[in-house]
């Protein structure tokens, strides 16, 4: 059995809580019906799809194999021609955003895109030292020539605070704590209609116990949470997180920051989330139930998900979020 090692982020806020640990095994991809297209209209075109898979595929078909035979236990280990089937039935549901490109901007047309990311892992590769998860000089102008294209707001685990210093664009929307920490831009966005600076804290009230009982919390962790029914324990990638049980998540910072940015109830928004985490699922189902936008995992293997495509990497969301930009700037130059 694989020996676990717990460490505590330190918290500046209060809102930050999570506990690193060695992760359990990856889970393994059921398959699922694909899930719905943005209001039903997109289809992809499989003659472009399979020219796509047949310059791009194979590459990727081997480095998904490769990164799959070294995430699995050797006494599991599927035959090169197992996972090379399973990750092309997979991309069959969830092709490469980069791939689809066009299929995807012609569903958005004459709609309002609205840009929500992760950090770790999306605009940052995932690294040993959560502190050393620095996003590229690259990524950081990319993010802020999308802001000037589209509303974008970063949703994280990580507290408001240090996600902020990590991209440090004044001009977006930043929800730290899994969405229970909302603020909007502080200068420089079109799209703030003047809202107050910390627009969203919906366990503020549960601050004073968690910093009263934070050291305590962080060496018992499960034998502690008995004696506080208000807290839970979640399960995330290399980390134990305590939440207040209070039903918000990364779903729910998504439905209030349409809210208010006033898109709530708008059928002309079209609403992209992309992430790589088990936490994103619930932003990705929202836009499933919406039947508005669609998410994007960010993954190098197959995972059941509510995404309705996927991207393998930061440098892959970094190419998609330029050509997004691109695409945008020359929808604006056509109208003059």
């Amino acid at each position: 059995m694989t020996k676990q090692k717990v460490m505590v982020a330190e918290a500046k806020t209060g809102m930050d809580m999570a506990m690193t640990v060695v992760p359990k095994a990856l889970f393994t991809a059921e398959m699922k019906k694909p899930p719905l297209m943005p209001g039903g209209y997109i289809t992809i075109s499989k003659k472009k799809l399979l020219q796509n898979l047949e310059i791009n595929g194979e590459k990727r078909i081997n480095a998904w194999v490769e990164s799959m035979r070294a995430s699995s236990p050797t006494s599991h280990r599927k035959s090169d021609v197992s996972l090379s089937q399973e990750l092309t039935s997979w991309m069959d549901r969830h092709p490469s955003a980069l791939n689809v490109f066009d299929e995807i901007t012609n569903a958005s047309k004459g709609k309002q895109i609205v840009m929500f990311l992760d950090y770790d892992g999306t605009l940052s590769p995932i690294v040993d030292d959560p502190d050393q998860a620095y996003m590229s000089d690259a990524m950081r102008t990319t993010v802020r020539k999308l802001a000037g294209c589209f509303p974008t707001a970063i949703v994280s685990g990580r507290c408001r605070d240090k996600v902020y210093n990590f991209v440090k664009l004044a001009e977006l929307y930043y929800a730290g704590s899994h969405g229970m920490d909302i603020k909007g831009p502080s200068k420089g966005s079109k799209y703030k209609k003047n809202p107050p600076s910390v627009l969203c804290q919906p366990a503020s009230e549960f601050l004073p116990m968690i910093d009263e009982k934070w050291s305590e919390l962080a060496a018992q962790v499960r034998s502690v949470l008995k004696d506080y029914p208000k807290l839970r324990l979640s399960q995330g990638r290399k980390v134990l997180e305590i939440r207040p049980t209070i039903k918000w998540d990364k779903g729910k910072a998504l439905e209030f920051l349409l809210e208010s940015l006033g898109y709530a109830n708008c059928t002309d928004v079209f609403p992209i989330y992309i992430g790589d985490d088990r936490t994103d699922e619930d932003a990705f189902k929202v836009l499933r139930e919406r039947g508005q936008g669609f998410g994007i995992l960010v993954s190098k293997i197959p995972k059941d998900t509510n995404a309705s495509y996927s991207l393998q990497e930061p440098s892959e969301v970094m190419d998609f979020l330029q050509r997004l930009v691109e695409w945008k700037r020359h929808q604006q130059s056509r109208r003059f």
